[in-house]
């Protein structure tokens, strides 16, 4: 995608702005969900058990709850993750980001995988909610990483993710253009972890990745609109 004619307000409409650390106060996610508002932002990214309450401080407002599925490790049974999706779906959730099941991946069971991801895909297409695919490239193979766009492209939820931002590692630029390459037009790009800059978050944009997890979301808008004069 071309960036030289994004203007802020679009850059704000592909970052999904992420609070998901294990100790923040609901006083921190009000403001989240503010600043979410005044950004027009496309989404607050955040663990199911707040879904209720974002949606409640967002009624009104175009933006989506994005809530996590299985978050940070995967090691969740199918059946599990395929409930706190429905749940978080119940609660208001607009958008769904589960991890892959990694043991049962590095393990070559692509069989447990492709249902794994089908199920969670199908709870999700039966309430019209968006699915995105965390893969967690961090720990992944190149050839991995391409057996999951594989897959995706058998299953085809709505993006696949570079990353949990818990990893030991997130989004980079050759991961988004590996993606890209193999999802093609059919399945949208989610660059995650890492992106606190304009810069790298255009970077992104430009490899192929139309939506961008970030906590720095407003730091990023300001940014640009300060680099664009």
């Amino acid at each position: 995608m071309k960036t030289d004619m994004l203007t802020p307000e679009t850059l704000a409409s592909m970052i999904d702005h992420t609070l998901l650390k294990q100790f923040i106060t609901l006083d921190k996610l009000k403001t989240h969900c503010q600043e979410a508002v005044a950004y027009g932002f496309k989404a607050v990214a955040i663990n199911g058990a707040v879904v209720s309450f974002c949606k409640e401080l967002l009624n009104g407002s175009p933006v989506l709850c994005d809530a996590t599925v299985g978050f940070p490790l995967g090691q969740s049974t199918i059946e599990a993750k395929v409930f706190e999706a429905e749940d978080a779906i119940k609660k208001g959730a607009g958008e769904i980001d589960y991890v892959v099941n990694l043991v049962e991946l590095k393990s070559g069971h692509w069989d447990y995988i492709q249902e794994e991801m089908k199920q969670i895909t199908d709870a999700c297409r039966k309430q019209d909610v968006g699915i995105k695919v965390i893969f967690e490239n961090c720990f992944l193979s190149d050839d991995e990483k391409r057996r999951l766009c594989e897959i995706s492209l058998n299953v085809k939820p709505d993006y696949i993710k570079t990353s949990t931002g818990f990893g030991t590692g997130g989004a980079t630029l050759d991961d988004i253009r590996l993606m890209k390459e193999y999802a093609g037009n059919e399945i949208k790009v989610k660059a995650s972890g890492g992106i606190r800059t304009a810069e790298k978050a255009l970077a992104m944009i430009q490899a192929g990745a139309t939506r961008i997890g970030t906590s720095a979301g407003t730091l990023i808008v300001d940014e640009y609109r300060r680099m664009i004069g």
